[in-house]
């Protein structure tokens, strides 16, 4: 374990060890705090959280994990495909490293819905789940009739990746954030740059995505869920919620060529008719990358949720 410090207080780089490799992290705050596990989004890694964490209570221990195949962590052994399902394993096999029992969930984007996952699968173990961005789960009326075709194409995908002999594609930092933020509009240069800090290795000739390239699009991984399963899940939750949107974030941009908004509506009604007080909903300025690009618009918010007392489930 590397520890440095630095101007946003004590930082540790941790690197846990599982069956094909390691999970690396990094933690911020107080070691005796209560802790709390950061989610990174899609291809991103845990410097999606280096402006935001920073202006959180730093009486508590966070923790952002690079989610395997990401980041600094070791990519899955050959022949081991990338689900959804898999990444919810990560976050138990890096809670037993951390001996961790209860603890706070904060997630960005697909790290959101993993989190979501973890803490209705166990629920005991999760006090409260801030979503940055996101549902719960992977909620979508139209794509859950294609998610055959999505898990066909993910097969097909890594089967062809796995044999290609194409070498890794090498670029200046100048060209690799460019082609980053391109494919990232909603990041500001500034992040573009913090990303690719951990999400890239330095060649003699350039730099290197550090990213397994078996992952391409997110839905491949994604396990949609239905109406019913959603109301079934939600049940289960036992945690406080926090639902922090942007206006001008995914799911607005998701939607942009349909104006049918039912799914977003629809998560909204249930986490409000089940949780009750346990949900909080907020919107704020800001494109899906708010936390990283404008952390003081959300700061506040999730400052006062993690500090607020945790309430009891209801009665289900």
């Amino acid at each position: 374990m590397k520890v440095r410090l630095c101007l946003s207080g004590l930082i540790s780089e941790l690197k846990l060890a599982v069956p094909w490799g390691h999970i690396a992290a990094k933690a911020w705050g107080n070691l005796k705090g209560s802790p709390v596990l950061c989610l990174h989004g899609w291809l991103d890694n845990a410097n999606s959280f280096d402006t935001l964490i920073p202006l959180l209570p730093q009486d508590l221990y966070y923790v952002a994990m690079d989610f395997g195949g990401h980041g600094l962590s070791s990519h899955y052994s050959p022949g081991v495909p990338y689900y959804f399902q898999n990444f919810v394993n990560e976050i138990r096999r890096v809670v037993a490293a951390l001996k961790w029992n209860r603890f706070s969930i904060m997630g960005h984007s697909f790290g959101g819905a993993v989190a979501g996952m973890f803490s209705c699968t166990f629920p005991e173990m999760v006090d409260k789940l801030i979503l940055l961005d996101v549902s719960p789960f992977v909620l979508d009326f139209h794509e859950v009739e294609n998610l055959l075709t999505y898990k066909r194409r993910a097969i097909e995908h890594m089967l062809q990746v796995e044999a290609s002999q194409k070498p890794l594609h090498v670029a200046s930092p100048e060209e690799m954030l460019q082609r980053f933020l391109k494919n990232h509009s909603h990041v500001s240069e500034k992040c573009g740059e913090l990303l690719l800090q951990r999400g890239t290795t330095k060649m003699p000739t350039g730099l290197v995505l550090n990213r397994d390239r078996r992952m391409t699009l997110p839905e491949l991984s994604f396990d949609f869920i239905s109406e019913k399963w959603f109301v079934h899940f939600i049940r289960k939750l036992q945690a406080q919620v926090l639902l922090v949107k942007a206006i001008h974030g995914y799911f607005d941009v998701r939607r942009e060529n349909d104006a049918n908004k039912e799914p977003f509506l629809y998560m909204i009604r249930i986490l409000k008719s089940t949780l009750k007080e346990r949900f909080q909903f907020v919107e704020v300025p800001g494109t899906h990358y708010v936390h990283m690009n404008e952390p003081q618009l959300v700061a506040g918010i999730i400052s006062s949720f993690l500090q607020s007392k945790p309430r009891l489930p209801n009665q289900l």
